[in-house]
């Protein structure tokens, strides 16, 4: 289930309330009562780790992993070479 972050426009209480997606927003204060209970948005909290899809294909700005580890890098690596085709 994910975690919301909650803050009351009126009194500046802040909660964090794990909720499921389905589940009807929260409006109400638990604080004041006041029905300025809003969700914030905040940036999702999770790394991409190991060598999935992120590290193998687009950690290297675009360029095959084989190319950026050569003598002689690409331009998008700072090199002269050329980025090698989608094969």
């Amino acid at each position: 289930m994910p975690i919301y972050a909650y803050r009351c426009t009126d009194c500046g209480f802040e909660k964090d309330v794990m909720r499921k997606v389905s589940d009807p927003l929260l409006t109400t204060c638990p604080e004041c009562k006041s029905e300025h209970f809003a969700k914030q948005l905040t940036a999702p909290g999770f790394q991409l780790k190991g060598s999935g899809w992120y590290a193998t294909d687009f950690k290297g700005g675009g360029c095959k992993a084989t190319d950026a580890k050569s003598d002689n890098p690409p331009p998008c690596q700072g090199g002269t070479g050329s980025c090698a085709a989608n094969t």
